[in-house]
């Protein structure tokens, strides 16, 4: 039987999604095969929101007929009919198929819409029950005093403890407690359950967090199916605080109107459209949200063209086919909806879940270690829990661009790093401001005014006086925001760099060359793929550097891509790749690998290094028992470089896609302090992931495990 995990809340409005997505990371991080079971979901339309974003987001590839056994109607035909049992031996069925099929099943109680509350609570305690699995219990705190949340969580855990059930943690989410209040509700909560339990649950308190309890205007509009009629730009940065519908005269309505208002109105209401639009404009009224005109009615064309002809449209404006008050029916039901594709949302619930929950505890109590192996979901995942372990000092040069900014958003989130942004303030600011971003906790440092500029020029100048650079060059080249950033690394003002959304390979690398420099014993930069497959992880190298490196250049190639395998967790066991095995082919490519293997055989005795080998006899053991049997990396190879980068970059981008691989990279290596590259295409997990890579990078450099 599979290990598994019951998430209940206790009311509605719990944020339980938030939640779960917390504990879905924590378990793939941990587990090999996880899937996500609901019993009853609240179906519309086919559409189940739980599921879209746990399935999707991670990527479970479980079929959706398989994570639920019955709607919401259907659980309550079975009720209302006396058929209580009928209902459990359906949800046990289809729970007990994925239990034996996965190593550990999640699964998500009701949504609590609302109906019953203590009926709901009682029905996820007889289906917990029933599968026989401990709980989790996300309890609200947003409307409730200190006293209120420690008699409802403790009533709730009691519920679930008289079925016979461990409560193996609970959740005080949505908090807004002083840290006085916090403290009182722990003590208070953790002495009633020493008193009655053998074993205490886990408790956690999450405060409430604005941005993942309202929708954004992005979220209603697709939702709602809606029309964007004005402000498609800017519909991703406003969130919606509050509902208003307006049904009064302007003079009144305007009266009512508070900061992140959407405001609901027919769209017959033109007189409410230019008045909210107005105010927004006006510094005497606050910035609402947005707009909706209902009733499939849209502005008369004289209108239209006033609105057309207004150069910056401050919020956002819909148009719907349904009237008002399915209007606010539908908007309800987004409240504390996540979506996969919605990544802000996404890495501000997994960041507050690593801040505010004893992960390695709860781990403790939910994962049996014995079960547990390595897929390349959980090393994605260790990544970022290295990371976090020593958050290391990382510097974007390209600090007013969109993608970085959102990073750095979810870097400061997570505390996977200690972000340093380059360019002008008030620019950086402002872009941040109009893109709803919060810069909390992020540096921005604008070269121009940086105290330690002419220092930075004098030390520039001076590692580059035989090219013949002066002070004057020196202080112009130290105000490109790459050459400043890598300054900062040089002069260990920061610990890494991660550049190239928008400048080229040659930009950001071209600073780290000229005076970073390679490592002692190294001739040149390379780099590495980290080939992410479905039943283990590899390096390639060289994809992305070096055209046709010499046999004293692969040897080079070959010792770093080791030393980097070795940094994430890998045991390198290197293969140098060819079209010949052993002795098995001659030619100048063959003789080139030969050359290699023996020079990197002779620098580091130590490594598990074999060459030539052909890819198939490095990789599949019983190719390898034919062609080079008993060798200790033929058929075991965790490291594979290739002669020359046709033939590495190549096979990256097939195994990538033949084999569904997730590529981690290009990983730059050789160099004496940690810098990398950005695709001018990639995307915010992209840079995400590119900056834990080069904290992790830091941390091996200053010896930090």
């Amino acid at each position: 039987m599979a290990k598994a995990l019951y998430i209940s809340a206790t009311d509605e409005r719990s944020g339980k999604s938030a939640v779960t997505l917390g504990l879905m990371r924590l378990l793939i991080g941990r587990v090999g095969k996880v899937a996500f079971f609901r019993p009853i979901i609240e179906e519309t339309a086919g559409y189940d929101p739980e599921l879209t974003l746990i399935n999707e987001y991670f990527g479970l590839n479980v079929p959706k007929e398989d994570c639920f056994a019955c709607t919401v109607d259907q659980a309550r035909r079975y009720i209302n009919s006396g058929q209580m049992s009928v209902l459990m031996d359906t949800i046990l069925s289809k729970y007990n198929k994925l239990a034996s099929e996965y190593d550990f099943v999640l699964c998500q109680g009701t949504d609590f819409l609302g109906k019953n509350a203590s009926f709901e609570l009682e029905l996820n305690a007889d289906i917990a029950g029933t599968l026989g699995v401990p709980v989790m219990l996300v309890h609200p705190a947003l409307i409730r005093s200190s006293e209120e949340v420690q008699v409802g969580a403790s009533t709730a855990v009691d519920v679930f403890h008289h079925k016979g059930l461990e409560v193996v943690s609970l959740v005080i989410n949505r908090t807004k407690f002083s840290d006085i209040e916090r403290e009182e509700i722990l003590d208070e909560l953790s002495q009633i359950f020493e008193t009655k339990f053998e074993k205490s649950p886990l408790i956690h308190m999450i405060p409430e967090n604005a941005i993942l309890g309202h929708p954004s205007m992005r979220d209603v509009a697709k939702n709602l199916h809606a029309t964007v009629l004005y402000g498609e730009d800017c519909l991703i940065d406003h969130h919606v605080d509050d509902f208003l519908i307006a049904a009064m005269h302007l003079g009144n309505f305007l009266n009512f109107i508070h900061a992140g208002h959407l405001i609901v109105t027919p769209g017959d209401r033109e007189d409410i459209l230019l008045g909210a639009i107005t105010g927004s404009i006006s510094k005497a009224y606050p910035t609402i949200s947005g707009v909706i005109l209902t009733g499939d009615m849209l502005p008369s064309p004289s209108i239209r063209r006033l609105l057309d002809g207004m150069q910056n449209m401050p919020v956002p404006v819909l148009a719907v086919k349904t009237n008002t008050t399915e209007t606010i029916l539908a908007l309800n039901l987004l409240r504390d909806r996540i979506d996969p594709d919605d990544t802000r949302k996404v890495h501000m619930a997994l960041g507050t879940f690593d801040r505010y929950v004893e992960v390695e505890a709860l781990a403790t109590r939910i994962v049996d270690k014995s079960a547990t192996r390595m897929t390349p979901r959980m090393f994605e995942y260790t990544l970022m829990e290295q990371a976090r372990k020593f958050p290391m000092r990382i510097v974007l040069p390209e600090g007013a661009e969109e993608r970085i900014l959102r990073a750095a958003e979810a870097l400061r989130s997570r505390a996977t790093a200690k972000i340093i942004l380059i360019g002008e303030v008030n620019t950086i600011e402002n872009k941040a401001m109009s893109l709803g971003i919060s810069l909390n906790g992020i540096t921005i440092i604008d070269p121009a005014t940086y105290p330690k500029l002419d220092e930075y020029a004098a030390t520039y100048a001076e590692l580059r006086k035989k090219k013949g650079i002066s002070l004057e060059e020196a202080h112009d080249r130290m105000l490109d925001p790459t050459y400043f950033g890598t300054m900062m690394v040089h002069q260990n003002d920061a610990d890494g760099l991660v550049s190239g959304a928008v400048n080229t390979t040659a930009n950001t690398v071209r600073p780290a060359l000229e005076f970073i420099k390679t490592k002692p014993g190294f001739s040149i930069v390379s780099s590495v793929f980290l080939m992410c497959l479905k039943d283990r992880v590899l390096a390639f190298g060289d994809c992305a550097i070096n055209p046709d490196p010499s046999a004293e250049q692969l040897a080079d190639i070959a010792i770093a891509s080791a030393e980097t395998s070795a940094i994430f967790g890998l045991d390198p066991r290197i293969a140098m790749l060819s079209y010949s095995t052993g002795t098995s082919g001659k030619g100048e490519d063959v003789d080139k690998v030969i050359e290699a293997t023996r020079i990197a055989k002779e620098r580091a005795p130590e490594l598990l290094l074999e060459g030539p080998l052909q890819y198939d006899a490095a990789i599949d053991p019983e190719v390898a028992k034919k062609k080079m049997p008993d060798n200790p990396v033929a058929g075991n190879a965790s490291v594979f470089i290739f002669p020359d980068l046709n033939t590495g970059n190549n096979t990256y981008k097939a195994v990538q896609r033949a084999a569904d691989a997730v590529a981690i990279g290009p990983i730059l290596q050789g160099l004496r302090r940690p810098v990398n590259d950005l695709s001018r295409g990639c995307s915010v997990v992209d840079i995400i992931n590119t900056v834990a890579i080069t904290a992790i990078q830091a941390q091996a450099e200053k010896g930090l495990k």
